[in-house]
């Protein structure tokens, strides 16, 4: 067993993942106890706060406007009504509220500056504040730091190698180029990915060595079990079983050990037991609430309830990092760029993904 590197190849990764389930256990267990409270899980509340009409194809994702997937839309919240959402959830024992739109890149204008100030009202209720907007400029990435940021998320999804089958309208460097915009700020990064969309074993070890790699590594990696959702491209995909999660926290705490590891979407579908065996196995994170922003989750009582059972409590905010400031808008010594990057759109055609588009037009 290793600590913290940053030379991961594929080949170490598969031979961890393909360990016995016991001995991957036991060397995941150790190595979370040494950097982490083992009794301690950090509690999210993710909220939509722009939902549909998303112009990307993922394969996996309810929100492209392409599919036919009866999700409610919404434009973007006021932020009354977000600040209203993160007391609930401080309340129910959150620490962190993440903010997702349904955006191929955040844009300058005026919803770009309504989710600043989204940020800097949660910062001032003592809650960390994560965001996923998609794509972002270096300049974007400051101006969300400067209102007091704590973490930005952005999915890898799957390896390089698989990503194409997935996604055809953005490319994977733009993701890699995203996440390196933010590390020009103070904002911590929150990338992870899905299994369970038709990748190989290899193609997970695969999308770890992209995380593991990057120096510094993330500070938090999601986990998540494909929610298959009708009208989508894969509605009709099996789901994970639970061994192939517990496998897959349990690798991704070996090769980056000092990371928060999110058991996330998919948990509906695990019982208590197969939940307990993934903290065991390293995962210290959760997303709380009856919703992934549009796919099921599992009712912030219920995890209360198993929290107590396994003698669980959540993490305080800021025990990771300290506190960001938060500068008003009116004392920023930053100002929007009219930017029109040029993000990738690769062109070639996802044979599933024009299949379920043909669909939606039909209906």
């Amino acid at each position: 067993m290793s600590d913290l590197k940053h030379n991961w190849t594929k080949e170490e990764i598969l031979e961890i993942y393909n360990k016995p389930l016991m001995e991957l256990l036991y060397d995941a267990a150790t190595i979370h106890r040494k950097h982490h409270d083992p009794n301690q899980v950090q509690v999210s509340t993710l909220l939509s706060i722009k939902t549909g009409g998303c112009p990307e194809d993922c394969g996996y994702c309810p929100q492209a406007a392409r599919y036919h997937t009866d999700i409610e839309g919404n434009d973007l919240m006021t932020v009354q009504h977000v600040k209203a959402q993160a007391l609930r959830a401080k309340a129910s024992g959150s620490s962190r509220v993440c903010m997702g739109a349904a955006w191929r890149n955040v844009k300058d204008g005026e919803e770009f500056d309504r989710v600043l100030e989204m940020v800097r009202t949660i910062n001032k209720l003592e809650m960390e504040v994560c965001c996923t907007l998609g794509m972002l400029t270096e300049n974007q990435a400051k101006r969300l730091a400067e209102a007091g940021l704590y973490a930005y998320n952005h999915n890898l999804d799957t390896s390089e190698d698989y990503y194409k089958d997935v996604i055809s309208t953005r490319a994977f460097e733009d993701r890699l180029e995203t996440i390196d915009n933010v590390r020009k700020t103070n904002v911590t990064v929150c990338s992870g990915g899905i299994i369970g969309m038709g990748e190989s074993v290899e193609d997970r070890a695969g999308m770890l060595v992209a995380l593991a790699t990057l120096d510094p590594q993330p500070e938090s990696v999601p986990i998540n079990a494909l929610v298959a959702v009708e009208g989508t491209p894969m509605e009709d995909m099996e789901p994970v079983s639970i061994w192939e999660m517990i496998r897959m926290v349990a690798t991704t705490r070996i090769v980056m050990p000092m990371t928060q590891v999110r058991l996330s979407a998919g948990r509906t579908e695990m019982s208590r037991e197969g939940q307990a065996m993934c903290f065991f196995a390293g995962a210290n994170s959760i997303f709380a609430g009856d919703k992934l922003l549009t796919t099921p989750n599992p009712d912030v009582n219920e995890d209360m309830e198993m929290f107590k059972q396994l003698g669980l409590q959540p993490q305080a905010p800021f025990v990771k990092k300290a506190q960001p400031a938060t500068v008003e808008a009116a004392d920023s010594a930053l100002s929007p760029q009219g930017e029109k990057p040029k993000w990738s759109r690769p062109g070639h055609k996802i044979e599933r993904n024009e299949e379920a588009k043909l669909k939606a037009r039909a209906k």
